[in-house]
């Protein structure tokens, strides 16, 4: 016969663990080719650890964080909706009826441009952004919405005409985010701004990555774009899903170690994916959403 302190107690134990169970979070991730991963592995990578609500049988970014979050030790039931080249008012007038769902986050990343008919203007961005956060807030008041400011192209900059051609590389990453920034100064509902392609900045600056993939690669160095010199490479993808992991768990992506599971996976080096830690910590803690923190221990 169990004893009655017992049984309450395995009871209690019982009754945390399937409470622990079902606090699994949500989160959606909104965008086009540059969350589900074209022009690299990072597209088919491991699309069984997510949901695809397009039923395309993509991975993605996504999966990227997925893995990321497991091995962390945390439950996170992965969605995306994505669609190559496309901006916010798409999402809003085709595929709400999938997305319109109390998520507990989601992410939203736009045109790489901004705007596919005027380059660099965020007005269109700004107004549908607006609209499409505001829908999921009615869903889900406490949801976390973020946007994400994505990564300056080596094609518009170095060799196809464009606003940005002839500038710096890191130019088209700062008006990007100056495009988010006033997006999100337009929404209550959205808490603020992933800093992706200052991250891919950081990254080439510290010498992490190379900045110009038309004058050959620097050895030791990694190649951020695809061999489009548009999209990103798996190196660019895994950069963009440690940015969004810092962000949205507080955790510094430094402690997943040299010998994370996604990197290794994806064909990065021990010393490539320690690198990129260090760039998406370090543009964390510079936008203060990590503290100031000596590197973890690896795990």
């Amino acid at each position: 016969m169990i004893p009655p302190a017992l049984k309450s107690a395995t009871l209690s134990l019982l009754l945390v663990l399937s409470a622990g169970a079902a606090r699994a979070e949500s989160i959606l991730f909104v965008g086009n080719s540059f969350t589900f991963g074209a022009t690299s592995p990072v597209l088919r990578y491991r699309p069984e650890q997510v949901t695809d609500l397009n039923r395309e049988g993509i991975g993605g970014v996504p999966a990227i964080f997925k893995v990321l979050t497991t091995q962390a030790r945390l439950n996170y039931q992965v969605s995306l909706e994505t669609s190559p080249g496309k901006n916010f008012d798409w999402h809003l007038a085709n595929r709400l009826p999938l997305i319109d769902r109390p998520w507990d986050v989601v992410i939203l990343q736009g045109q790489s441009t901004l705007d596919l008919e005027r380059p660099g203007n965020p007005a269109r961005l700004i107004e549908s952004g607006r609209q499409l956060s505001e829908v999921l807030a009615r869903r889900n008041p406490a949801a976390r919405i973020y946007y994400e400011a994505t990564w300056s192209r080596a094609d518009l900059t170095y060799a196809k005409p464009s606003p940005w051609k002839g500038k710096p590389i890191a130019a088209m990453a700062r008006d990007v985010r100056a495009g988010y920034d006033r997006a999100r100064a337009a929404s209550a509902s959205v808490r603020g701004v992933l800093p992706v392609g200052e991250a891919w900045n950081r990254a080439m600056e510290s010498g992490v990555a190379d900045p110009n993939p038309y004058d050959g690669l620097t050895f030791g160095q990694v190649d951020l774009w695809g061999w489009d010199q548009y999209h990103a490479s798996a190196a660019g993808y895994y950069l963009s899903a440690l940015v969004i992991f810092g962000a949205v768990t507080g955790l510094d992506p430094r402690s997943l170690g040299e010998r994370e599971v996604a990197a290794y996976e994806l064909g990065l080096s021990p010393t490539q994916a320690r690198g990129l830690q260090k760039a998406a910590y370090e543009q964390l803690r510079a936008e203060g959403l990590l503290p100031d923190a000596p590197a973890p221990a690896a795990p």
